[in-house]
């Protein structure tokens, strides 16, 4: 360490520091010493400890180290996930540079630079371009473009957790080892929060065989946790109805504070806690703001700025504000319901605390009672330090179909080569020369299904060999649809016999087959069919789901669902010191004595009789989107006992299936409804896979480029998107069945919709545990929450309250 400390560099950049007042940590210097002796890595360190001047600084104390090394030209790109970030990120570098007496200037790049001053970079590009994954492709797009990038010393990835498992990674992935051929020598730094794989995470980022490291800050952000507690304990709780109760012990917080992010799960979640504050104290107005992606973008950062200058007191918010935004902590933070992970929740945490050595408070305020017990359950993750892993996405296709196009719009490339390359790419390492092929005749003849349509014929193989683009309006189409990383679309609802409903989300109703019912606007609907991006249906009467929207699908993490179990297997021993389980003691009294608590090595399962029919609960604590596909599952084994019909609902902790029928289960062969044997081939008879894997085909088939998004001054609609999407996936499904884009459709719907490998894990889980099945005649605790969802989905809010009140009448008669 004392060689590097008495270098010019160093001693320039530790006097600019203590000039303002701050002294660097050892994580920083220790990034800026292994950067001098030619290390790439990754920094991890929590948010609030300047991770940005540990890899940022590395480059300037190396160049004022060696400055007969360094030549003229772009030096350093710094790669960011939201445009919002750039500016802030740019602005502090160039703050940095003029105050030490550098002459670099620091650029920004992405979709809101202007045109002028995008023109003027490819003449002159600054020393540091600060950029997000979409525009380092534009630039791989240009001719020529090799010349940017001659004295490129290194790339930083920033927020490195947030693009991995994500297909804006893969680009960035693909984008790197472009560079690589360019200058072998260049430097890959990532930057990223604690998540629980970060060995993988280094090993995505940079799988070449360089020298690397990891540097950890050893700083920890000191986090209190604490519960709000409503003034009673619900023996029967609900969601959604404790938030009028607890906005009166909100508000004395935000009062006490100067700032507050008060974080919610949805955009409707935070909708309604906006007016609960301001109904609850009306002074509010004019002091508290809302913040989420559905906002304009020039009024979030006027309220971002707001916030920072003290001028808001507080501001509801989605996760819109907790994406590494950089901007000033806050005094507080306020979780409204459950995180549902230990990786958000710190990351939330970590937003208040001004300095990096304050304690970050976070309050959480429970939207039912039983949510107290995952206030406990992430108690002890965070003390564990047990944070999940980020997955990386394996084989996606569709981006490098799109990657090879960019390549192709500009220099071209040389398959050969290009081949060796994208293999070492830790996305496409099990990627097969047969699939390579396929997608080179994709790319040239639109391989065999589509090579009798001329529009598939992009890319022309010179005689040389180099694959390039040549028509000027293919290469137009390409730039104006790169980067299309698609976002879940909404569908039109409508009548057959005409007249508008509303909008639900693609991913909602493709689950549902012709003839099941929905809940929309307030009224039953049953699915007539659906043709291009319209759902068209019929005013039907009875049991009905809930369209559940994206927002709301932030699903229990398996890691808190793990602890989670442990807490409440142990709820009722003595020994259980936590506030919260103290708190909610006579609820768990009440669940033992109904039914029971499972045990960590139990699997319950209650059935309940009551005067509407039949209800079967099951409790594997996997997360909503977990229990979307087991409760499917589960209904499909049942009716192959019987012939039977059920309605659903689910939430975090387990599902329902109700019907008007005796439910046919027992001891005997519950084992039989449980078993692991044939899992993902029941999975598949009980939901429609196909229309899902043809709904995920749309998005990839606008990323790999096959369906055009964008047109000269038009954009087309969803609508025929979908139908273009929807003739190309039927004529590949009847001619060419095994194409590479219609196998990742497939893959994409067990993985992501289906959560293939945490079904399996949780039955994995089940057939270790002992089953408990038992019988009541009321809903038990742990059941009431279940059902409620279940009647808010078919009743209005004053038919909902009086149809609790009169279920808690008659579960307290038993």
């Amino acid at each position: 360490m004392s060689n590097f400390e008495n270098t010019d560099g160093y001693k320039i950049i530790q006097n600019w520091m203590s000039d303002k007042g701050i002294s660097p940590f050892k994580f920083q210097i220790q990034t800026w010493q292994k950067f001098g002796s030619g290390y790439s890595g990754m920094v991890v360190a929590p948010t609030g400890f300047g991770k940005t001047y540990s890899v940022f600084l590395a480059l300037i104390s190396d160049f004022l180290n060696y400055p007969d090394q360094y030549k003229k030209g772009l030096k350093m790109i710094w790669i960011t996930p939201l445009r919002s970030l750039s500016k802030d990120i740019a602005k502090a570098m160039q703050e940095a540079i003029d105050e030490i007496g550098l002459d670099w200037t620091v650029g920004v790049r992405n979709g809101d630079t202007d045109p002028k001053v995008r023109q003027q970079q490819v003449k002159n590009m600054p020393e540091i371009l600060v950029a997000t994954p979409e525009s380092l492709q534009l630039l791989l797009g240009q001719k020529n473009h090799q010349r940017f990038f001659t004295n490129l010393q290194t790339i930083v990835i920033d927020e490195w957790h947030e693009l991995l498992g994500s297909k804006r990674g893969v680009l960035v992935e693909l984008g790197i080892s472009q560079l690589r051929n360019y200058v072998p020598k260049m430097k890959i730094w990532g930057i990223t929060a604690t998540i629980g794989n970060l060995d993988e995470a280094m090993e995505v980022l940079i799988p070449y065989p360089i020298k690397k490291t990891k540097v950890t800050a050893k700083e920890h952000k000191k986090i209190e946790i604490l519960s709000v507690f409503p003034n009673e304990v619900e023996i029967l709780p609900w969601a959604g109805h404790l938030g009028q109760k607890l906005a009166d012990k909100v508000v004395p917080i935000i009062l006490e504070s100067k700032s507050t992010i008060v974080f919610t799960n949805t955009r409707s979640q935070s909708e309604m806690w906006y007016q609960l504050l301001l109904n609850a104290y009306p002074d509010f107005a004019g002091q508290i703001a809302i913040h989420h992606s559905s906002i304009d973008a020039h009024l979030r950062i006027w309220i971002e700025e707001n916030l920072s200058s003290g001028k808001l007191k507080a501001v509801v918010s989605t996760s819109s504000l907790d994406l590494g935004i950089d901007f000033k902590p806050v005094d507080t933070v306020i979780q409204i319901g459950s995180a549902k992970g230990v990786a958000r929740f710190l990351q939330r945490a970590g937003r208040s605390g001004h300095s990096p050595f304050e304690t970050s408070k976070i309050y959480c305020v429970p939207t039912h009672s039983l949510e107290l017990i995952e206030v406990s359950a992430l108690k002890e993750a965070v003390k564990q330090n047990v944070i999940e892993p980020r997955e990386p996405q394996v084989l996606c296709f569709d981006v490098l179909v799109q990657f090879l196009m960019t390549l192709a719009i500009g220099d071209g490339f040389y398959p050969e080569e290009t081949y060796e390359r994208i293999k070492q790419v830790y996305t496409f390492q099990e990627m097969t020369d047969e699939e390579w092929k396929s997608m080179i005749d994709f790319l040239t003849i639109g391989g065999s299904a589509l090579k009798s349509y001329e529009e598939y014929h992009k890319v022309v193989v010179m005689e040389d060999g180099l694959h390039k683009v040549t028509s000027r309006r293919i290469a137009m189409l390409h730039r104006m649809n790169m980067g299309a990383i698609v976002s879940d679309a909404m569908l039109k609802v409508k009548f057959i016999s005409g007249g508008y409903i509303g909008m639900v989300e693609e991913y909602f109703i493709s689950r549902l087959k012709k003839e099941e019912k929905f809940i929309l606007a307030g009224r039953v609907l049953e699915v007539a069919m659906i043709k291009d991006m319209t759902v068209f249906v019929r005013a039907s009467k009875g049991k009905a789901q809930a369209p559940s929207y994206l927002g709301g699908r932030l699903p229990l993490s398996s890691n808190l669902g793990q602890f989670l179990r442990e807490k409440l297997s142990g709820a009722l021993n003595p020994k259980a010191s936590e506030k919260e389980l103290k708190f909610l003691h006579p609820l768990l009294v009440n669940q033992e004595e109904r039914s029971h608590i499972p045990k960590d090595n139990e699997f319950l399962v209650e059935l309940i009789k009551n005067r509407e029919g039949y209800h079967l609960f099951m409790y594997p604590f996997e997360g909503r989107l977990v229990h979307e596909v087991m409760a499917a599952l589960i209904a499909y084994r049942i009716s192959k006992l019987a012939p039977i019909s059920f309605s659903m609902a689910m939430n975090d902790y387990g599902f329902e299936l109700f019907s008007d029928k005796e439910i046919p289960l027992n001891e005997e062969n519950l084992d039989k409804i449980l078993t692991r044997e044939n899992l993902m081939t029941n999975v598949i008879s009980s939901i429609n896979a196909a229309e899902m894997a043809r709904r995920k085909f749309r998005d990839i088939a606008v990323i790999s480029g096959m369906v055009v998004q964008n047109f000269p001054g038009q954009q087309r609609s969803n609508k025929s998107l979908q139908s273009s999407a929807g003739l190309i996936f039927k004529v590949l499904e009847d001619h060419d069945p095994n194409h590479f884009l219609v196998r990742q459709a497939y893959t994409e719907v067990f993985n992501m919709q289906l959560q293939e490998q945490r079904l399996v894990e949780a039955f994995k889980r089940i057939e270790k545990s002992k089953i408990i099945l038992k019988f009541a005649n009321a809903f038990t605790p742990l059941s009431f929450p279940i059902k409620v969802d279940s009647l808010r989905q078919t009743l209005t809010s004053e038919d909902l309250d009086s149809r609790i009140q009169k279920l808690i009448q008659q579960a307290k008669k038993k």
